[in-house]
């Protein structure tokens, strides 16, 4: 049975490389301007927040260098004051800090055993 915590990290990869993707061509003038995609992005980091506040304790003692905080803090400025939420911030985190996260992320599902590993 694969971890809770490790489906839970493979959901925010795939929310980052979603943010990505979403936002691959895009630049930060545009970005302002296009509510649609800017909201489709908070969607996303909302998502991520949800889920990073899921991970076990355990997981954030162990990996402790990760985000975890930052994610659920992001998550919970966006959930009470989404009126004030600033595009440009916005674009800043899923252009430059995200794609890090996903390269720590993706760094950590390699070095915990994954389903069907055989443990000695």
């Amino acid at each position: 049975m694969v971890d809770k915590s490790i489906i839970i990290i493979r959901k925010i990869v795939d929310y980052i490389d979603k943010l990505d993707n979403y936002t691959k061509t895009t630049e930060k003038s545009s970005f302002i301007t296009d509510t649609i995609l800017a909201e489709a992005c908070v969607f996303n980091l909302l998502q991520i927040g949800e889920l990073a506040g899921k991970i076990s304790d355990e997981y954030k003692l162990l990996y402790s260098c990760l985000p975890w905080h930052n994610m659920r803090g992001l998550r919970n400025r966006i959930v009470h004051d989404y009126e004030n939420v600033d595009s440009e911030m916005i674009f800043d985190i899923v252009k430059k800090d995200l794609i890090n996260l996903r390269d720590q992320l993706q760094e950590l599902l390699t070095k915990i055993p994954q389903e069907g590993d055989q443990t000695p």
